[in-house]
């Protein structure tokens, strides 16, 4: 890093200090704090999206399994046509409802005991998964970049993770919702000019995209988006189970996301800010994903040198770091640098938010009540603080994760926490016939049977149950597989337990399904849109068709 990379950084954090503190002398209100004033135009929502979504363990981890597994995890970033869904299908209930999170609108559809299920099944998995390791996926990069600018490598690991958790915290704690996505609008250029720019570099250092393929020629498989079902990772029939599954429960339902939505100023906007967020999300494929495969090929031809994991493998998860260092020229990889730091810090930003949004409108107001409003935003910045201790009290544990599988990791644990809530939502939307008591005997069978199988699979992997048996069986099956049997499993007990029960009553559930729609309701919806947003929709289609034609029939 040299003095001219260092300015470029500090400049990026004089930028955000400077939004962040207008953002916060607009937060009196729980709206103000939580929704950013139910005032957001599309562009907004659309940039805060992708930011939100796109964290560091996506640079780090998406372009170590692009490394490793080439096209394999594209699908996961192909799900911009489940954004579509978003604001075509799911985002006119949410923000017709007026509800501030998504378990306070499975109360309105069924009752509180699934809102309390839902809201601290979402409080454990947020601290545990997310926060963990995005922060733990930064201070990788931060060891990896900065080695001996604090003494150690070690030492750059916790001054990354600690700094950035510290400064994420204190202007989310300050600003709110608000400062979050304002910061979200400057954090998207800069991540995708720094990444842009990354494989950029990288291709020219390999000598353009005709080299890329002929170096992996010998591995074109790496080019496909499917694998044989006997690909003992990314099966394709798992992928199409499980990978849908996991992107509706994470883009339609998941507090994290949605909560960009229900800001918008308008159903309009809301929807606008789902389309344009659809378009960005196809960028991933080509600036983290294909910067992965590029640095793959440059270790294979001798032009870097990726550092290698514990069992002798290369470490997918250097590879990022690597490349920053080896092909950036000075100046540019202080570019790269507060990318990265763009993507921690704004997915860091949204969940602290969206953590304290949980625990102050869906706990908090439930055990007190009416209290008045300067009183919740006060409670909303001390449960943000708490999840920034909490954040950083889990690094040490993150730690022992091994190298190269972070995305991986995180995809498998979505896996099994997804298909519960992705059934009782889907399920409670379409069929008016489903009752709370079905809804709530869903999301806890289903949730208590996916860490049953996360914890064979940890203990498993471990060596806890040698190479056969039951145990052994349960804990290498397939997480792809798993996620759709737990799916199917979960829309068995959510129908199966609805039938031993009464109908919702009427008034319950009219507006909060889509055959309980008024006319009026209807009226509203088809007002809401226009030929533009139909056409923008199909020209994101348009293009993830492209890309799953040109990335499932190349012969090399």
């Amino acid at each position: 890093m040299t003095t001219l990379d260092w300015i470029i950084i500090a400049g990026y954090f004089v930028l955000l200090a400077t939004i962040a503190w207008r953002s916060s002398r607009q937060t009196s209100t729980s709206a103000d704090y939580f929704l950013a004033g139910r005032n957001l135009p599309w562009f907004v929502v659309g940039c805060s999206l992708l930011a939100s979504n796109i964290g560091s363990e996506h640079i780090v981890g998406l372009a170590g399994n692009g490394a490793t597994n080439g096209m394999a995890m594209a699908h996961f970033e192909l799900h911009a046509w489940i954004m579509l869904l978003l604001g075509w299908v799911f985002v006119p209930f949410y923000y017709r409802s007026k509800v501030f999170t998504m378990p306070e609108f499975l109360e309105k559809r069924f009752d509180s005991r699934a809102r309390w299920t839902l809201s601290i099944v979402s409080l454990v998995a947020y601290v545990f998964t997310k926060v963990s390791v995005t922060v733990y996926a930064g201070a990788v990069v931060f060891m990896a970049l900065l080695p001996d600018t604090f003494g150690s490598p070690e030492n750059a690991f916790w001054v990354g993770a600690i700094t950035t958790v510290v400064l994420t915290g204190i202007y989310t704690v300050v600003g709110g919702l608000r400062a979050v996505v304002y910061t979200e609008v400057a954090q998207t250029g800069i991540l995708i000019l720094g990444s842009a720019l990354l494989t950029f570099f990288g291709l020219r250092g390999l000598g353009g995209w005709g080299e890329l393929q002929a170096t992996l020629g010998a591995h074109a498989e790496r080019f496909s988006l499917w694998r044989p079902m006997s690909d003992p990772d990314f099966p394709w029939l798992g992928i199409m189970l499980c990978s849908p599954i996991i992107g509706i429960w994470y883009w339609c339902t998941d507090q994290y996301i949605v909560q960009r939505t229900l800001a918008a100023k308008s159903l309009r906007e809301a929807r606008r800010g789902s389309i344009f967020g659809a378009f960005l999300k196809v960028l991933p494929v080509f600036i983290f994903l294909v910067p992965g495969m590029i640095g793959y090929a440059l270790h294979t031809k001798g032009v870097i040198s990726i550092p290698l994991s514990a069992d002798g493998h290369m470490n997918g998860d250097m590879v990022f770091p690597t490349m920053v260092t080896t092909l950036m020229p000075t100046g540019l990889r202080g570019i790269l640098v507060a990318g990265l730091l763009s993507a921690l810090m704004s997915s860091l930003a949204s969940l602290f938010n969206s953590c304290a949004t949980l625990f102050t409108v869906d706990i908090y107001n439930k055990l007190r009540p009416g209290r008045p409003e300067k009183e919740i935003v006060r409670v909303g910045r001390w449960a943000t603080g708490f999840v920034v201790i909490l954040g950083i009290i889990w690094i040490p544990v993150m730690k022992l994760i091994s190298g190269g599988g972070l995305y991986q990791y995180l995809q498998s644990v979505q896996g099994y926490l997804a298909p519960p809530i992705t059934a009782t939502f889907l399920l409670g939307l379409f069929f008016k016939r489903i009752n709370s008591r079905g809804a709530l005997a869903g999301l806890v069978v289903g949730f208590i049977l996916g860490m049953i199988k996360l914890t064979v699979q940890a203990l498993d992997g471990g060596g806890a149950f040698g190479d056969s048996g039951l145990l052994h069986a349960i804990g290498s099956y397939n997480f792809l597989y798993a996620g759709g049997w737990l799916f199917l499993v979960s829309i068995v007990i959510v129908v199966g337990v609805s039938l031993t029960g009464a109908p919702p009553a009427a008034s319950q559930v009219e507006g909060l399904t889509y055959t309980s729609l008024t006319r009026a309701q209807h009226d509203e919806n088809r007002r809401s849109w226009g030929a533009a947003d139909v056409l923008a929709s199909l020209g994101v289609v348009a293009l993830i068709v492209g890309i799953y034609v040109y990335f499932s029939f190349w012969l090399g």
